[in-house]
């Protein structure tokens, strides 16, 4: 039988492995584009000019296109094309409220079962996220990259003792939808709040190895999180596609 865990289409979107193909570069660059906010939604995403950018062929750049809609990174309209993705506050609540429900039983489950391995990348990866936050009330814009890659890294960490693989993709898909928002909320204005308590508090937690008090944290960071982006943004669906 064929070993699940080495078949692409169920990998985390947000491994850090080196690409194999040039399709996986591809939409790899392209996802993180749409994700950072580099690409605005609504852009329409034209196959000319993603090949010329990418130094790519045809087919490739489709394949790139397909698994980006099937991530919903992406969108068609009829037959006018390939859009990024609008944004709305509801899109984002039910994301988060996903989000939630898959995070915490891979949280719980790296807590019960994850080894001193697994102790070490969560403390790792706290590290680099704790010296971001130390120099900072609030994120700002400028610095949004560097904290949205270490807070990523943070999170997949806690995680990284989940042996559901299909749990982890779903989870690595809803979390680069998360992404678009937070980012697009820290080029607004900074979210008002005190990420390094959150995160040092579910850090400790975790640590501890107490699931049911890393459980509940985890749930109010993503609480505060959609919280936060409701009081400072209104990104209702009022994104156009470009013709």
């Amino acid at each position: 039988m064929t070993d699940s865990r080495n078949l692409p289409n169920i990998a985390p979107r947000d491994s850090d492995s080196e690409p194999k193909t040039v399709v996986e570069m591809v939409y790899r660059q392209l996802r993180r584009e749409i994700v950072s906010g580099g690409i605005a939604p609504g852009t329409k995403l034209r196959a000319e000019e993603l090949r010329e950018k990418y130094g790519t062929g045809a087919s490739s750049v489709r394949e790139v296109l397909a698994r980006l809609v099937a991530d919903t990174l992406v969108t068609t309209i009829g037959q006018r094309g390939f859009y990024v993705s609008p944004l709305s506050l509801d899109e984002f609540r039910s994301v988060a409220d996903l989000r939630k429900t898959l995070e915490v039983k891979a949280l719980v489950e790296s807590i019960e079962t994850g080894d001193e391995e697994w102790e070490n990348r969560v403390a790792e990866a706290y590290g680099r996220l704790a010296e971001i936050e130390d120099r900072y009330e609030v994120i700002p814009n400028g610095a949004a990259e560097e904290w949205e890659t270490c807070n990523r890294d943070f999170h997949r960490a806690l995680i990284s003792g989940c042996t559901n693989i299909w749990l982890l993709h779903f989870r690595s898909i809803l979390l680069d939808h998360a992404s678009r928002y937070i980012r697009l909320s820290l080029a607004s204005q900074p979210i008002p709040r005190d990420f390094h308590r959150e995160h040092r508090d579910l850090y400790r937690a975790a640590l501890a190895r107490d699931a049911k008090k890393a459980a509940e944290i985890l749930e109010y960071h993503v609480d505060q999180t959609v919280n936060a982006i409701a009081r400072i943004v209104s990104v209702e669906t009022e994104y156009t596609p470009q013709p």
